[in-house]
């Protein structure tokens, strides 16, 4: 059955700095496992801890730019353009820049916290 979704939830962030994830669809707003879908807030020198997630997920940056470390590379995605990072993949984001980055995450299957395996 369809459903409008009125508003999003705030969800708290890992990091070094506060974060805002507003979650539209997914496990905690809708109670969706198939997908989840949210923007996010993230201020210049936030940086999330590692993470080798069981989901892929697909970034479309909105302002700013996001920073991805993998362990074989880096990449810098600016607004405009989006990333695919497939499950199974070490990543580690941050947004160091001046303005920090505003950008919208959709993962599949949706994220929860016992899926995304963060570092230690």
């Amino acid at each position: 059955m369809s459903k409008h979704v009125p508003q999003p939830k705030l969800i708290k962030a890992a990091g070094n700095l506060p974060k805002e994830i507003y979650e539209f669809i997914g496990r905690v707003n809708t109670g969706t496992e198939e997908v989840s879908i949210a923007k996010m807030v993230s201020p210049q020198g936030w940086l999330e801890p590692g993470q080798t997630p069981e989901f892929n997920e697909y970034s479309v940056v909105l302002k700013g730019a996001l920073h991805l470390k993998f362990k074989d590379r880096t990449m810098i995605v600016k607004a405009g353009q989006a990333v695919i990072v497939t499950a199974g993949e070490w990543i580690q984001y941050s947004t160091p820049d001046v303005g920090g980055a505003e950008y919208i995450a959709v993962c599949l299957p949706a994220f929860s916290p016992q899926s995304v395996h963060r570092d230690q």
